[in-house]
């Protein structure tokens, strides 16, 4: 190859070179110190390590990380954890009884048992589980800044497993009682309490977050005697001790109490992502009864007796033995007879609730909270088609 060809090749890369830098130039109408990059494709320094022109800057990416740190259930937890308390109860030794010496003697040194409850007023009532308390026993509050109180058993309703007490003090921190109506499968849920007795530790509450994992969730008859119905169910961590806590939403408003918690294994007593809550509505039903007179009055009769429902009635009535009750009794003169229920109707619902069996339908009788005379919707079927009866009750009916 000639030095002449590759002089003339050389002439013309240089040409070229030139015309691309022309080109990545300035116009006349530009800046002629526009940035080749925009300001979002700047790489941000967050380093401690900066010039000193650069600590604005740092500061206001700081101040942007804290801030998306802090959201609604950050916030939630926060205006409401102070209301939040620890429960013990002490119970003394029980008692037998020997004929041979004519003696009563203890069985068992006393006993201890703890929980969780939450301040609902500025003047010191507070909410819990009653299988929490009990019906006897010396019941200690402890709040979040390390006081103990005894408290006093306001009202207690063992069919709801509710329990209202009372502590002496003023301008307690509380919490705002929300609406479990409003409930949304999957929004976030927030269970705080004393879970193993650890408020003991720090006088603060334990905190584990989930969702709203179901609604109407029904364990009628289960609980010696205690009605679960509608329950909360949520995924967020609930363990021994976290009974009578709160369950509140992102607004910072309690939609139940934590309650019992479901293992699958009877050996197993930790959480596995399954726990109920009573919904707050069905205790603020019951919460004016219980500051005033201290109990729910179910001293009422319905003069009726029901049974499942055997095969043989279910081919007679072409219906399921799951659909509903047979009416087997209805005492004269009872409210029962009154509304027109006789003998051989098929129950199949009572009030809202869905009756399948004879202990659904006890259930709900059993929760009735009934402060004068109150009007029960009860659905049956007779003679091939549903019918609406009302029965009246009132209550220290005898």
């Amino acid at each position: 190859m000639s030095h002449s060809y590759q002089h003339k090749r050389m002439i013309g890369f240089l040409a070229v070179l030139s015309l691309g830098l022309a080109g990545l130039g300035c116009s006349k109408n530009e800046q002629p110190d526009a940035p080749l990059f925009s300001e979002s494709m700047r790489l941000t320094p967050v380093s401690q390590d900066l010039n000193e022109g650069d600590a604005d800057y740092n500061a206001m990416v700081q101040d942007e990380i804290m801030a998306s740190r802090e959201n609604a259930i950050t916030r939630a937890i926060a205006d409401v954890s102070d209301a939040v308390t620890g429960i013990s109860v002490e119970r003394p030794p029980a008692y037998r009884y020997d004929p041979f010496w004519d003696l009563y003697f203890p069985t068992q040194e006393r006993s201890s048992s703890m929980g969780s409850g939450f301040l609902i007023s500025s003047d010191g009532y507070l909410l819990t589980n009653q299988h929490v308390v009990g019906d006897n026993g010396v019941i200690t509050v402890t709040t979040t800044d390390g006081k103990k109180f005894e408290a006093k058993r306001i009202g207690l309703d063992k069919a709801y497993d509710v329990a209202l007490l009372k502590i002496d003090g003023e301008n307690f921190p509380f919490i705002p009682l929300g609406n479990s109506k409003d409930i949304i499968i999957g929004e976030w849920a927030i269970a705080l309490g004393n879970p193993f007795g650890l408020f003991d530790i720090s006088a603060k509450p334990t905190v584990t977050v989930g969702v709203i994992s179901a609604v109407n969730m029904d364990f009628r008859g289960a609980f010696q005697g205690r009605s679960y119905q509608s329950m909360i169910q949520t995924d967020a961590s609930i363990n021994g001790g976290n009974s009578g806590g709160p369950l509140v939403n992102s607004y910072g408003q309690v939609i139940g109490i934590n309650t019992f918690i479901y293992t699958g294994d009877a050996r197993s007593q930790g959480s596995v992502g399954i726990g109920f809550a009573m919904p707050i509505n069905r205790v603020k039903s019951i919460l004016p009864t219980l500051k005033t007179i201290g109990h729910i009055d179910r001293s009422f009769r319905t003069g009726l007796e029901v049974r499942n429902i055997s095969r043989l009635i279910a081919r007679m009535k072409q219906i399921s033995t799951r659909d509903g009750v047979v009416v087997t009794r209805v005492e004269k003169d009872s409210p029962s007879a009154a509304a027109g229920i006789e003998e051989g109707d098929i129950i199949v619902r009572i009030a809202a609730q869905r009756i399948r069996s004879a202990r659904d339908a006890q259930a709900v009788i059993n929760s009735i909270n009934v402060t004068d005379e109150t009007d029960l919707d009860i659905w049956i079927y007779r003679n091939g088609e549903v019918q609406k009866k009302v029965l009246k009750i009132s209550p220290n009916q005898i």
